[in-house]
C-alpha cells in the first residue's frame, strides 16, 4: 500500500515542481536584447545600392536565432524579402547573415507573356555587425553585401555600407 501512495504522490507532486522550478536545461531564460522589430536606414558607400539614397530595411530577430528582413525596395526588382540568423558576439552586439533571391529582368514583353517574367539570376547575402545602443531602443551597423550566380559562386557587385537603426514601440 505504501508503494501504492507513493506513486499516486510522485504524479502529483510531478506537475506542481515543474511550474513552481521550470523546466530548463540550466540556460538562461533572458531574451537578447535584439529580440524583435527594427526599422533602419541604410546607406552604401561601394557597390550597386550606393547610388539608393532612402534605403530602409524593416528586420524581425526571433528568439532562437532566426530572422527575416524586408525593404522599401524589395518591387524594384520584384524580389521576396530576405531570411536569415543571428547571433550575439557580445552584451550589446550581434551579427546578421540574411540571403535573398535576386531576379533577373525579363527581355522584353514577349517573355512575359509567355510565361517568363522575373526569372531567377542568384542571391544577395547581406552580413551586417549591429551594435545596439545602451538603452536598447536603437542601433548603428556596419553591412557588406555579396552577390551570387545560380550556383552558388561570388559574382562582380559587392559593396559595403552603414545602417542605423531603432526599435518598433507602442
Amino acid at each position: 500500500m505504501a508503494m501504492k501512495s507513493n506513486v499516486i504522490l510522485f504524479w502529483i507532486l510531478l506537475p506542481a515542481s515543474i511550474v513552481v522550478f521550470g523546466c530548463t536545461s540550466g540556460e538562461s531564460l533572458a531574451v537578447p536584447a535584439i529580440v524583435g522589430e527594427w526599422r533602419s536606414s541604410v546607406q552604401f558607400k561601394t557597390g550597386p545600392f550606393s547610388s539608393i539614397n532612402n534605403l530602409e530595411f524593416m528586420f524581425v530577430f526571433n528568439l532562437g536565432g532566426t530572422m527575416t528582413e524586408s525593404s522599401n525596395y524589395d518591387g524594384a526588382p520584384p524580389v521576396p524579402p530576405a531570411y536569415g540568423i543571428w547571433r550575439s558576439l557580445g552584451p550589446e552586439e550581434f551579427e546578421a547573415r540574411y540571403e535573398f533571391y535576386i531576379t533577373q529582368a525579363p527581355s522584353g514583353t514577349d517573355a512575359i507573356i509567355e510565361g517568363g517574367g522575373w526569372l531567377p539570376a542568384g542571391r544577395g547575402v547581406f552580413t551586417e555587425r549591429i551594435r545596439l545602443s545602451s538603452d536598447g531602443k536603437s542601433f548603428s551597423s556596419t553591412v557588406s553585401y555579396e552577390p551570387l550566380d545560380l550556383e552558388g559562386n561570388p559574382t562582380v557587385g559587392g559593396g559595403e555600407g552603414e545602417g542605423s537603426g531603432v526599435r518598433l514601440e507602442f
